[in-house]
């Protein structure tokens, strides 16, 4: 049977080419996805400033709900100081640090901020002890003995003997004498451990233990520091899995790879199996003659569909290896976008294993096989005589089944469209693309018997004098409405996703900017992300300004909520703001119930979204995680409408204070009476203090798009250009298995100029077709997303959206009709009749 595959599939080479594109591109876009999902999960960070320390003892950053994978934790937990003299009495240990981090940033005299390499400023700050953590430290010059020395990371071009001012733990600048350069590799700020114990202001905890270990000794003081932690909820890191712990933050990455993988994983597959179901549909079609004609000679029906399925896998084989390659790429340049972006730390690698490759295999090869019988069923049924009848031609009547579960498909769309009228969240706008793409699928299914109904619904209404390639056209999109059906469907899709996926996104982010725009009823906004935080004397000087008529701080953390859903328990993580009663005068959260002047004490403010399914209506008791873990019960004292642009819950600063990495306030929302006075004073307070960066809360047009916008604007490209190269390929396949009618036509006395006249009618009814279904197929689904988080019915995006897509869907029918026409047209009508 493999012999007989091998030699049919050699033969009807170019019916299989879209075939191997579709499991090409297919298999890139899995293997991508499957890096990025295996990334997040094991990814490990270098250990940076840590590299010294055979084991190190942290809290653990990672929550975790039952039956669903962890969610990581940005804020960093502490671990008990006394801890670290009991690990130090250990046998083995040669070194027991307890190492502080907290706010620090350097300037130099003259004003300027000296950056320190590889540092978050929020925690750049650490005790000289901790510099026996590093990995092989070079010390140039004297550790710090007093309150007024430092030594520092040797990449900031300090000297020895140089004075500095420090920023450090939202104190006011200080002055320091450097008094040595480290140089080793996420080497920080380090002060004498007296003046480290001072700044951190929290004698009782540190941020992690490192232990130094006799040669040798590692594996055994692991195992004992393991069970003297028993029981406490510490982790004890060793080898590649010490890197989590230099930064919570850079950690909780390997999290967004997870998510932004399994949002990618649906559409992805979704696409290739159309994609490549589509394609094989018309390299089987291409062969019903020949698979005919086998069953004349005595092939049964399951040796006809085995053998479609073992030549679909031959082509399979030889574009899965490409197209793994190529996949491995395409996550690193993504990778590298996300970088870019901000999206991910430049720290974090991809891992790389077979295992994405061997998903993108067992996936595509399961795929082309089940999809090659379904695509030789009908022929493998029929009598011999009766097959050998139908291969030039199709069946007369569309099965019936096919249609009702496509349109089916299109019902079920429809409801799937219902979601953003009902819930104003990124769940609720993610049901947009589902619903075309569904939609889509229904048309592909249901396509040959309203394709059939409108050729014959065309053909009745023709003209007495119409002309003979209009006449042929439009007679053939009738009698072989399954081919037609075949290439319009894909371009549909092409057209629904591109309209439903971008107008999405762009849609969500018009409704968050006019939620923020609106709410934010302050004109300035000041913050300090070179300090780590704002100094603690910020807020009192803005307010004592002359013009300021409101001033009150601003920061943001991570709270992760587990809540009541259909008798089960769903967990979220997400951002969350926290605030103050005085928040009330620089921000207009759209507050319905209650008011933000209660946030006070253990206090939250939820969006109105999420506070009737989730039980959290005003006065209600919730339970939260904070950040760094740390369970808490709040009383809900506002309920908002602008979720949107604030979240779906505010904490109250009483109730997020000592559960934040730095401590400090992120930013100060200022409200003036709008005069130059008042701009002038902010401008000179922020031109008097290195490190505060004064802007403007009006939004700069493009300026302060979110990364994500960006990320989503690449994978459209990339899933779009799939989509492309793969219709381009059918049509070329399609249009080159008529080569035997086109010779037809020419030896009944068409002329090659009204056959190319009639296919290019054809052409532009595909290209119409597909335009308006998939115009049709979206309307629904962007109506009501703009209806729900717009107020009007249509959604917010580009104007030259629709007309870009009509323009690639008519070039790319009348391109991949045109060649291969004029190609068919080369061959004698004599030589192509005689040809297989």
């Amino acid at each position: 049977m493999l012999h007989f595959a091998l030699r049919m599939a050699a033969h009807r080479i170019a019916s299989l080419l879209a075939v191997a594109c579709a499991v090409l591109g297919g298999a890139a876009l899995i293997t991508a996805t499957g890096v990025l999902a295996e990334s997040g999960l094991r990814s490990q960070l270098p250990p940076g400033r840590l590299g010294g320390a055979a084991v190190v003892v942290a809290a653990d950053q990672e929550y975790h709900p039952p039956g669903d994978l962890p969610i990581a934790l940005p804020e960093r937990a502490t671990v008990p100081a006394g801890l670290t003299a009991r690990l130090a009495r250990l046998p083995g240990v040669t070194a027991a640090v307890g190492d502080l981090g907290f706010p620090a940033a350097l300037t130099d005299p003259q004003g300027r901020l000296v950056p320190v390499a590889d540092q978050d400023p929020a925690a750049a700050g650490h005790g000289w002890s901790s510099t026996k953590l590093l990995a092989d430290p070079r010390i140039e010059g004297r550790a710090p003995s007093d309150a007024t020395e430092l030594a520092v990371d040797a990449s900031t071009g300090l000297a020895v003997g140089d004075r500095v001012h420090v920023t450090a733990n939202g104190g006011t600048a200080t002055a320091y004498r450097v008094t040595a350069l480290v140089h080793a590799t996420g080497a920080g700020i380090y002060f004498s451990d007296r003046t480290a114990a001072q700044l951190h202001e929290n004698v009782r905890t540190v941020d992690l233990i490192g232990l130094r270990t006799a040669p040798g000794a590692e594996e055994r003081v692991a195992s004992e520091v393991r069970e003297a932690v028993a029981g406490t909820g510490l982790k004890v890191l060793t080898g590649a899995g010490r890197g989590v712990a230099v930064a919570p933050g850079v950690g909780s990455a390997r999290s967004l790879l997870v998510l932004l993988s399994g949002s990618l994983a649906g559409i992805v597959l979704l696409i290739t199996g159309f994609v490549t179901a589509g394609a094989l549909g018309v390299a089987i079609a291409g062969q019903r003659r020949d698979l005919a004609l086998m069953r004349a000679v005595g092939a049964t029906p399951r040796q006809i569909r085995r053998l479609a399925a073992a030549q679909s896998t031959a082509v399979t084989a030889a574009a899965l290896v490409p197209g793994i390659a190529l996949g491995y790429l395409l996550a690193d340049r993504f990778r590298a976008l996300l970088v870019h972006r901000d999206v991910l730390p430049p720290q974090l690698p991809l891992t790389f294993s077979p295992l994405p490759a061997l998903a993108a295999i067992l996936l595509l090869v399961a795929t082309v096989r089940f999809a090659a019988r379904c695509a030789a069923w009908r022929t493998s049924r029929m009598p011999a005589t009766e097959a050998v009848a139908e291969s030039r031609s199709e069946p007369r009547t569309p099965s019936r089944p096919r249609t009702v579960a496509g349109l089916l498909l299109m019902a079920v769309s429809l409801v799937l469209s219902v979601p953003p009228l009902l819930q104003r969240t990124l769940i609720g706008a993610s049901a947009t693309s589902i619903a075309g793409i569904v939609a889509a699928i229904g048309l592909a299914l249901a396509g040959p018997a309203l394709v059939r109904a409108a050729g014959e619904a065309a053909v009745r209404r023709l003209r007495p004098g119409v002309s003979a390639p209009t006449w042929l056209a439009l007679s053939n999109v009738r009698a072989y409405a399954q081919r037609v059906t075949g290439v319009i469907s894909p371009l549909a899709m092409a057209v629904v996703f591109v309209l439903t996926y971008t107008l999405a996104q762009t849609t969500v982010l018009a409704a968050t900017a006019d939620d923020t725009r609106t709410g934010t009823t302050a004109g300035y906004r000041l913050s300090a992300p070179a300090l780590g935080g704002l100094p603690t004397d910020t807020l009192s000087a803005v307010r004592r300004l002359p013009g300021v008529r409101a001033a009150a701080p601003v920061g943001t953390t991570t709270v992760v909520w587990p809540y009541r859903m259909f008798d089960d328990t769903e967990t979220e993580s997400a951002s969350a703001l926290i605030l103050t009663p005085a928040a009330k005068d620089v921000l207009d959260l759209g507050v319905t119930q209650g008011s933000v002047s209660g946030l006070t004490g253990a206090t939250v403010a939820v969006s109105s979204e999420v506070a009737g399914p989730r039980d959290a209506r005003l006065g209600a008791r919730i339970k939260l995680f904070l950040g760094d873990g740390a369970p808490v019960e709040a009383t809900v004292v506002a309920v908002y409408d602008r979720g949107l642009g604030f979240g779906p819950v505010v904490l109250s600063r009483d109730l997020a204070a000592g559960h934040t990495t730095s401590g400090l306030d992120q930013s100060v929302l200022v409200r003036t009476d709008g005069t130059a006075t008042a701009e002038r004073g902010l401008t000179a307070l922020a031109a008097a203090r290195p490190g505060l960066a004064l802007s403007d809360t009006a939004p700069d047009t493009g300026a302060d798009t979110p990364p994500e916008v960006w990320v989503n604007l690449a994978v459209i490209v990339v899933l779009l250009g799939y989509l492309l190269l793969s219709i381009a390929n059918r049509l070329v396949a399609a249009t080159a298995q008529r080569r035997t009618e086109i010779a037809a036509l020419r030896l009944v006395g068409t002329t090659p100029r009204q056959i190319l006249a009639m296919m290019r009618r054809e052409a532009g009814v595909i290209a119409v077709a597909a335009l308006v279904s998939g115009a049709a197929l979206s309307a629904l689904p962007l109506v009501l997303l703009g209806q729900g988080f717009l107020d009007r019915p249509w959604p917010a995006g580009p104007g030259w959206l629709l007309p870009a897509a009509a323009a690639t869907v008519v070039v790319t029918a009348y391109v991949t009709v045109e060649l291969p026409t004029r190609r068919a047209l080369r061959v004698p009508p004599a030589e192509a009749v005689r040809a297989p």
